[in-house]
């Protein structure tokens, strides 16, 4: 009987842990995200470059998660993932410091994509400690909190980098996040217990498939990315693509793959649910970014006053994931997450209506809907992929699905820039007349609802065990 008492404390105790480090590091990656957004003028006016220059800090550090998150996830896997936590981590606050440091943007810009590297180490390995932590019945409330952190994150990191930057500069949002990442360093070194994986020193890191995801990964999302800029990007678009196709021939006859691409073709299940979830960002990423211009610009509110109101939506997903999270383990998350889909739909089918006179309590119930469409899929679909897998592939899938929710952001956001090219060539959406600005987020929102109702096909036709 003391035997069961002990045990049952030590595994309190292992979850507690998990959860204090995990709930730190995505709290702390949304908010540096986020914060740092209102630090692009003050950067480029202190070291003289554009702010489509500055901009490299999210593109680059976006890319880099991207490229990075899969073979890390591998590596986590197949050695142990608290080394690869800490590693990431000590990385992160070291690039956080070189930042605070920089004389020059080149200089900060090197130790951002430094960061990134960082953060994808960290991303793929914090959430499989967590839910590896747990037993299987509440896999879904440890995601529900996890990813409930990480929409925390981005509804204060407005207004903690605002502030932040205001009164202490650019730098204090480095430093900021520096300390909170030492905080979950020093958790994780003396509370996570070592758990090695039994493929340690048995199964060899695919270093020419991590190479070629990578590759694939940066050249489409660059090409992707700037597409708009004519036959250069195309061309990196299209030789992504053949490294993709090289990638997937190259990992099919390989004995201990980086990623296992025969999954997607067993399990109907896990290739929908991904599929869904790429869809899912793509068709709602942009709302913040169009609906915060047409705050401003078609209903005259000022930055403040639209940054207050569009944190309806991050609100609503930081409140209601994480219960949402707790019902997938008594309920279906294909099903769930489903009506996540339907939800989103909804959200965005309100948005093409609106106008130069529609009303606030209009946008905010709009943003409310999409809110919690989001909340109902986020943490349903990830314990649906992850239910689909082995626990020791915990590492892999979490990193696929971060892969597919930077892949879907960025094809949100070029869709944006399309739609703004074909209607207002050689104009930016932040200098459009309301009422072109208007007709140009009226016809994205039709796109979006369109791919949420796709997506909703998609997510109906998994599997529902």
């Amino acid at each position: 009987m003391t035997e069961i008492i002990k045990t049952e404390k030590e595994m309190k105790r292992k979850r507690r842990a998990a959860l204090i480090v995990v709930l730190l590091t995505s709290f702390t990656m949304s908010l540096i995200g986020s914060a740092l957004n209102l630090s692009i003028p003050g950067i480029g006016a202190e070291f003289g470059v554009p702010a489509a220059t500055v901009g490299w800090m999210v593109t680059g550090f976006l890319l880099t998660i991207a490229a990075f998150s899969v073979p890390f996830g591998r590596w986590a896997d197949i050695t142990c993932r608290k080394t690869v936590l800490i590693a990431g981590t000590a990385v992160f606050i070291f690039s956080c410091g070189g930042a605070v440091l920089s004389v020059n943007f080149t200089m900060l810009l090197v130790f951002r994509i430094i960061q990134a590297t960082g953060a994808a180490m960290v991303l793929s390995s914090n959430t499989p400690i967590l839910i590896s932590a747990y037993p299987a019945e509440m896999k879904g409330k440890a995601l529900g909190l996890a990813i409930g952190a990480v929409y925390v994150g981005l509804s204060v990191g407005p207004v903690i980098g605002g502030i932040l930057n205001h009164q202490f500069g650019w730098r204090s949002i480095f430093i900021s996040a520096g300390g909170l990442m030492l905080i979950a360093l020093i958790e994780a070194i003396v509370s996570l217990p070592r758990e090695e994986s039994e493929g340690k020193g048995k199964i060899r890191m695919d270093f020419g498939g991590s190479a070629m995801f990578a590759a694939f990964i940066v050249l489409f999302m660059l090409g992707m990315s700037k597409i708009e800029h004519g036959i250069l990007p195309i061309a990196i678009l299209i030789i992504g693509l053949i490294f993709g196709f090289i990638f997937v021939y190259y990992e099919m006859h390989k004995t201990d793959p980086v990623l296992n691409v025969h999954l997607f073709r067993k399990n109907v299940g896990y290739t929908l649910s991904n599929i869904a979830a790429l869809m899912n960002y793509a068709a709602t990423f942009a709302i913040g970014y169009l609906i915060s211009i047409y705050l401003q610009i078609a209903l005259g509110y000022s930055s403040q006053t639209a940054g207050i109101i569009m944190i309806a939506q991050p609100l609503v997903m930081a409140v209601f994931t994480p219960r949402i999270g707790r019902l997938s383990d008594r309920y279906s998350p294909f099903k769930l997450s489903s009506l996540g889909m339907g939800l989103c739909a909804a959200g965005t089918l309100f948005f093409v209506f609106i106008g130069r006179d529609t009303s606030l309590l209009y946008i905010i119930a709009a943003l409310i809907i999409t809110g919690l469409g989001f909340a109902f899929f986020s943490s349903p679909n990830t314990n649906a992929i992850l239910s689909c897998v082995d626990k020791r592939d915990y590492g892999v899938a979490n990193a696929i699905v971060n892969t597919m929710r930077t892949i879907g952001q960025t094809l949100s956001m070029v869709i944006v820039t399309i739609i703004v090219t074909v209607m207002m060539p050689g104009i930016e959406l932040a200098n459009a007349d309301p009422d072109s600005l208007v007709g140009v987020i009226n016809t994205a929102f039709i796109v979006f609802a369109a791919m949420c109702i796709v997506g909703i096909f998609i997510s109906l036709k998994r599997k529902t065990e």
